[in-house]
């Protein structure tokens, strides 16, 4: 039997993606936003395509914050568009 692929919706461009290609970011339990590339962290977690179009529109829309419930550091969105620029080389 077929092993079914998790889908997660990026809060840019709104489309559905298989979720390891996706960037997450989550809020843990205690209330800190912080990025998770292992996919693995407990928390609420919100998607982001590996484009920095869609992260700068899901910052503008502030879809993230709205997601997770919670004001984004700007550290976490540095952070963000860092990993985009390494994935993008």
């Amino acid at each position: 039997m077929e092993k079914k692929v998790p889908l997660r919706k990026c809060l840019g461009c709104m489309s559905s993606f298989p979720k390891k290609d996706l960037i997450r970011v989550v809020k843990t339990p205690e209330g800190e936003v912080v990025l998770d590339l292992s996919g693995k962290k407990s928390g609420r977690g919100a998607y982001i395509c590996k484009n920095s179009a869609c992260l700068k529109k899901a910052i503008k829309l502030k879809r993230i914050q709205n997601n997770l419930e919670i004001e984004i550091p700007e550290s976490v969105i540095l952070d963000l568009e860092k990993e985009l620029l390494a994935n993008e080389q």
